[in-house]
Parts: structure tokens; sequence; C-alpha cells
């Protein structure tokens, strides 16, 4: 590679990863500890789901439920299970019969407890998988800045990758095998940061291209839905199967009360490796009432096997059916995939914890950016004025990042003690970020940072699992007696954590003020 060509590269590597470095460590941070959402909202709610990636097959029980409080007439009812977690979403919308009562004509959306079939709100059921899961796509802030921030930080990631590896390519194998912990400060964060980015690169590049995508496919698809579609963009949404079908309503009610566990055990008998994950019933009640059933084949039978089956009720009989084994189309596979990969829920608990520890690797490679990219800059022919300003973003940098840890920490020890509430959450985990990432940047001392952040987030993320098991009762052994996998899941995460972090922090961190204080 020409030397220019090199130094083009290397520098617009460096410039476009020290911009989006703290909003990316946000993202891999937070977004690590989304692959365990499911098992973060059961450890708060002290439950465990007995059912996994489906529905339950017992429809019209919640129908009955439902149909207390909620009228149903002629109206769209859709069940919908996106997490394995007791409950699972109710969307219904406004009824189809124009001359229907006025509270006929109110949409209602809720989470229904298969527990003991009560309901709750969004921000009832709001909790800190749910919190951390938006956190890593930035949507606590309004929408859609935060997620067009994120996508845009996931493309420029992608840049940065590309770039990375290009300045290696030539060394790539050597540099993959090179760790001089002995060396100096810049050495050792340049050995760190391309052998775990080397390791994370695979990773990392399939998290930057699928978040790029989820969020800015608004963006991205602009030019189909005015070039191709003529600015119909109900119509694209059609074609790309993201909406259901319309079925018209006769104004002519069924004389008796419709049952959908029957056709449910019917598609599952025909289907054997299927899972239900979206019930959808159309003008319930009237004649032309019709039941949408859709999911997935199990991903050990297949990994892209999407399928859905419509009935109408008054006679049983098929309107449209894709069969998931067979019927799959490149759309379908590309839809899935995307979603699959982004997810990685195909293979278990074991491929999301692998992820887990992916995605911390990546944050370490950020880390170290970071610090390379002072230590760089730290050189006596650089103006002072311009060195103490590289020291203050490095600086600050590192005081958001690394304080993410005990914060984290001290808020699932809070929405334990005090209960899970959306404006708790928000308030102990922003004002205690804000807090400590004030402190760490005026304390102008980044091992300093580094230390305490590791001390007092291991030693808080050891006080998790002992605030729940003084708190429920849940030791270990009755997590295990009585099978509460992600419950025990969660305090052992922590447990780790907390172990890891503090040894880190206590004995393998030493002060040393030469080059990285300020």
């Amino acid at each position: 590679m020409k030397r220019r060509i090199y130094n083009i590269l290397f520098h617009t590597h460096t410039i476009s990863g020290i911009i989006i470095s703290v909003a990316l460590y946000v993202i891999f941070f937070a977004g690590s500890l989304s692959f365990f959402r499911d098992e973060i909202a059961n450890w708060e709610q002290n439950s465990h789901t007995q059912f996994t990636d489906h529905l339950p097959a017992d429809i019209d029980a919640y129908l009955k439920t439902i149909s207390e409080t909620h009228p149903l007439q002629g109206r769209e009812v859709e069940f919908t299970h996106y997490y394995n977690e007791p409950s699972f979403t109710v969307n219904i919308s406004a009824s189809a019969d124009s001359l229907a009562l006025k509270e006929l004509q109110q949409p209602s959306f809720f989470y229904l407890n298969t527990n003991d079939y009560t309901t709750s709100t969004y921000l009832d059921n709001y909790g800190l998988g749910e919190f951390l899961y938006r956190l890593h796509f930035l949507d606590q802030i309004p929408y859609p800045y935060g997620r067009y921030l994120s996508g845009f930080v996931a493309l420029f990631f992608l840049f940065a990758l590309f770039t990375g590896i290009w300045i290696h390519w030539d060394k790539v194998v050597s540099n993959f095998y090179t760790f001089r912990p002995l060396a100096k400060l810049k050495t050792v964060w340049t050995d760190a940061h391309t052998a775990l980015g080397l390791i994370g690169f695979p990773f990392q590049f399939v998290y930057a291209l699928t978040g790029a995508f989820f969020l800015l496919k608004g963006i991205l698809m602009l030019p189909l839905v005015y070039g191709l579609y003529g600015g119909d963009q109900n119509k694209l949404y059609e074609d790309l199967e993201y909406t259901h079908p319309h079925f018209d309503y006769t104004y002519t009610p069924l004389n008796y009360s419709p049952k959908i566990n029957p056709l449910i055990e019917k598609t599952l008998a025909d289907w054997p490796d299927f899972q239900l994950t979206e019930v959808h019933i159309f003008n319930h009640g009237d004649a032309n009432m019709h039941v949408s059933l859709s999911g997935n084949t199990t991903y050990s039978k297949k990994f892209s096997g999407y399928g859905y089956r419509i009935y109408k009720v008054a006679d049983q009989s098929i309107t449209h059916q894709k069969v998931p084994k067979t019927n799959n189309t490149y759309l379908d596979g590309a839809k899935t995939i995307l979603y699959r990969l982004h997810l990685g829920d195909y293979g278990g608990l074991a491929l999301r914890f692998i992820s887990f520890i992916l995605g911390l690797i990546s944050c370490v490679v950020i880390i170290s950016g970071i610090l390379i990219w002072l230590v760089a800059r730290n050189k006596k022919n650089i103006p002072e004025k311009r060195r103490r300003f590289n020291h203050w973003v490095a600086n600050s940098y590192m005081a958001i990042c690394l304080s993410m840890l005990p914060v984290t920490a001290l808020t699932f020890i809070v929405t334990k003690i005090y209960g899970v509430e959306r404006s708790l959450i928000f308030k102990t985990y922003f004002i205690s970020w804000l807090f400590l990432s004030l402190f760490f940047t005026f304390k102008r001392n980044i091992n300093f940072t580094n230390k305490w952040c590791l001390v007092t987030g291991g030693i808080l993320s050891l006080v998790v699992p002992f605030t729940n098991w003084l708190s429920t009762g849940n030791w270990p052994w009755i997590s295990i007696a009585n099978q509460y996998t992600e419950i025990l899941f969660i305090d052992l995460l922590f447990l780790g954590i907390g172990l890891i972090a503090s040894w880190v922090g206590v004995f393998k961190i030493k002060f040393q003020s030469k080059i990285i204080n300020t």
C-alpha cells in the first residue's frame, strides 16, 4: 500500500472512530446486556416463563378475559409474543362498525399476564431490560432523532471497521499474534486494539450492518417510495409483507361464539415444528371474521422458516397460507436473517452469552482506541493548548463510558429494593451517570477513572445478586430447585462481572500518573 493512501486511511479511521466512540460504547455496552432482556425482565418480576419463543395455545381463554372489559365486536385483535416473559402484547383496533358505540371506536394496547390474566400498560410493564434494550439504539432521545443518530453511528462504524482492516491488512496475521504487555503504554493499547479488533471484526461487522439497516431503513427506502411507488408508502409495505390483508366488514354477526384454539391445533398438527408468535383476528364476531396465525419453524429445523395461515372462521377454510418449510421467498429469508443475526436468538442462551462477551470485547476495542488517540497526541511537538484539549476530550470520553458499569449495577439494586418503575429507572440511571461523568471528568485522571469505575462497579455488581436473594428469598439452590433459570442466570452473571471487575480494579490497575493523567 502506498504511503499516501495508508496515511489517508489511517487518519480517516482515527477521526471517524473518535467522533463516534462515546455513542458506540453506549450502544455496545447496553446492547450486550440487552441480549438478556428476557432474563432481566423475569429477574425483576421474580417470575419464570413456562413457554419460550411462542404464544401459549389457549387463545380462547385470553379472548374471554379480554372481552369482559373490551367489547370485541367488529374489531381487530392481535396477540403478539416478542419476548420470553410472562406477558405478551394485545393490540385492539377500533371497530369496523361505523354505528358502534363510542367505547368500541377507541383502539387499545396493553400487556396480558399469562399467569394471572392481569393487564398492564406499556409503562406498567416497563423494566430495566426494556430500558437497556432501548438505550442501545439511543431511543431515550426523542423519536426519531435518537434512532437516526445511532443508525448513522452504525454506518460510520462500518467505515471505521473497513479502514481499520485495510490499514492492517499487510500485517494482519503477525499483528494478531503480537502482544507486548511490558512495552510502553501506546504499544500495549495498540496491540490490544488490533488483536481484539480482529477477533471481534465479524461480530462487529454484522451488528454495524444490521443496525444501520434497521435504524436507517426509513431513509434508505425513500428512493423506493418516491421512485418506484409514486409516494405510496403503504403499497411498498404491502409488497414487503409488513402489513396484513384487508377483509370487509359485512355487518352480519355470527350466531355463535367463535373458537380460535381448534384452528391453532390444526395448524400445529399440519406444521409440527411451527412456533406460533402472532395471532391476528379480523372483524371479530362478524360473518366475515378471519384469523391469521403466523410464526416460524424452530431454528434447529430451519433458520429462515417464516409462515402463516389465514382461516375464514365461518367455515374454517384456508384462504391464504405460506408453508414455512417450502414457500419461503428471497424476501422472507432476507428479513428473517437480518433480524436473527442482530438479535442472536437462534442459538439459545449459549449463543447470546458468546455475543455478550464479544460485545464487551468491542467495548474494550473502543476504549483502547480512545487511549491510543490520546497517547499519540501527547507529544512535546504538539502545542500545549491542543494537548490540553485532547486530554479533556479523552478524559470526558472515558468518564462517560466507564461510569456505565457502576451506574447500571446501582440501578439494578435500586429497582430491586424500591420496585420497577420507569421514572425511577430514568432518575437513578441518568442522574447517577451524569454525576459520575462530571466527577471523573473534573478529577482529570484517566487511571483513577479506570480503577475506581471497575472497583465500584465490581462491588455494586456483587451486591446485585445479594439484594435479590435477601429481598425475594430466591437463593441459588432455591432457584435451581424451582427451575427459575432466568433469575439464577442474572444473579450468576452479575456475580461473575463483580468478581472479575473487582479483581482487575484492585490487583491489576496501579496508579501511574505518567502520560494518562491530565
